[in-house]
């Protein structure tokens, strides 16, 4: 008899469109002839900008001051010469400041970055302001603040660390590459997180379209007490609060956190990202992302400098192979759509999706039929075409009293919706406006 795989209540099965790079490793891209490295790369306060024009720096150097707790440092990708600190289009959609930056080509470090011989040796406190200070955050897409993620209340322990190796999203496959390539990185990266936290139980998460990087964490974990877990194949799995309810077996309450429960969930790549920090002393200067879509003539896997244009990464891949018709940062379930190809990766850009005018739907909006998909598809079991229509009104406390900002904003309503209604933008309209309410109470 089979087994019944680990799953959340809800959430529905898109095309998953992974085959274009599944299978191909990971490969270096080379530098652009200018980076453009944001200094709101993070939730939290922006860098602000502590070099100048005319200014050179040398790969791993500061150039950005985090400013506050939730905030985290911003490093130069490369040696080179600083154009300009200026606003620049950034993948918010927004013009925002960044540190321009001209590659010397020698992509030389200044001071050698400091290694430890022993991380074991270090105690959580220490190992937490290695991370802040690297500029580690969630490489799953939020890129929330690593450290901050570790440092939970005196009042709430940690017992369980979740590894989330799920990528559900469609088209995206870095998570899926990394962890067949770079299993011993990762592997200590987790060792370490486990230990700033003390938690007593760590388990990965992998969806069952992966079972090559389940076999590779399964015979690397052999003789450990680190958990390989094989998940059922749905979106959003990936999502912290539903990878909670799959491997823990509890609900995250209504305005709670993860750590309410005695939980901190982080991604794979972070993982690597924390072993690079600590082992090596190396700042958050590159990550690997997908870059894919019917409109790309080379698709791929990879290791990319932050600050690098995607008009850099097409150029590298062969350019594009039809009219391009829609540019996203991420997959096409969460990802944001861009203006043009002059935005760089940071550190969220889990993936880069280019689609060819065939390949996107338009459809018209049309009236709710009353046919709840949206409310059996809600992972967050709420009431979407409610609050949208709430939103709609200009009713927000209304929205808010349907748990609006429960939302994880996965797009499984819009794209169920048989009417083509926007319900997901018109949640998130509904919770930047409570937001704002709530910022003037």
């Amino acid at each position: 008899m089979m087994k019944k795989l680990k799953t959340f209540r809800g959430g529905l099965h898109p095309s998953e469109h992974k085959e274009q790079t599944a299978h191909l490793a990971i490969e270096d891209c080379p530098l652009p002839e200018e980076l453009v490295i944001p200094l709101s790369q993070h939730i939290g306060a922006p860098a602000e900008a502590c070099v100048a024009k005319g200014e050179r720096v040398a790969k791993g150097q500061l150039i950005g001051r985090a400013r506050g707790f939730v905030s985290v440092p911003v490093h130069a990708s490369t040696s080179g010469e600083v154009l300009a600190v200026e606003a620049r289009p950034h993948p918010s959609g927004k013009l925002l400041p960044a540190v321009v930056l001209r590659p010397d080509g020698e992509d030389a470090w200044g001071e050698a970055p400091a290694s430890v011989a022993d991380y074991r040796e270090l105690g959580a406190e220490e190992l937490c302001e290695r991370i802040r200070a690297a500029g580690v955050v969630g490489l799953g897409g939020a890129a929330f603040p690593t450290h901050v993620k570790l440092s939970p209340p005196p009042e709430k322990p940690i017992h369980t660390l979740l590894i989330n190796g799920v990528e559900c999203e469609p088209y995206l496959t870095a998570d899926h590459r990394l962890m067949l390539e770079e299993t011993a990185r990762l592997l200590a990266g987790i060792d370490i997180l486990r230990r700033a936290l003390g938690a007593r139980r760590v388990c990965i998460g992998i969806e069952a379209n992966k079972p090559d990087a389940i076999a590779r964490l399964e015979e690397a974990c052999r003789g450990t007490d680190v958990e390989v877990a094989t998940l059922a194949v749905k979106y959003p799995q990936g999502a912290e609060k539903q990878l909670i309810s799959a491997l823990v077996g509890r609900e995250v309450p209504s305005g709670g956190l993860p750590m309410d429960l005695g939980v901190v969930v982080q991604n794979v790549g972070t993982a690597a990202a924390v072993a690079d920090a600590v082992l090596a002393g190396k700042p958050l200067i590159e990550r690997v992302t997908t870059l894919t879509g019917s409109a790309l003539a080379r698709p791929g896997n990879l290791r990319v400098r932050i600050g690098t244009p995607l008009r850099h990464l097409v150029a590298w891949r062969g350019g594009l192979t039809g009219e391009l018709a829609k540019i996203l940062c991420g997959g096409p379930m969460m990802g944001a759509a861009q203006l043009s190809l002059d935005v760089p990766v940071v550190r969220g850009t889990s993936g880069v999706l280019l689609l060819r005018e065939g390949d996107v739907e338009l459809r018209r909006e049309s009236a709710c039929i009353r046919c709840g998909r949206c409310v059996r598809a809600c992972p967050s079991f709420l009431m979407p075409t409610t609050i949208a229509a709430y939103a709609r009104l200009e009713r927000f406390e209304a929205a808010e009293q349907f748990r609006a900002m429960d939302c994880i904003e996965c797009g499984c309503c819009t794209y169920i919706c048989p009417a083509a209604i926007p319900l997901v933008q018109a949640v998130r309209h509904a919770k930047l406006a409570i937001l704002a309410r709530r910022r003037k109470l």
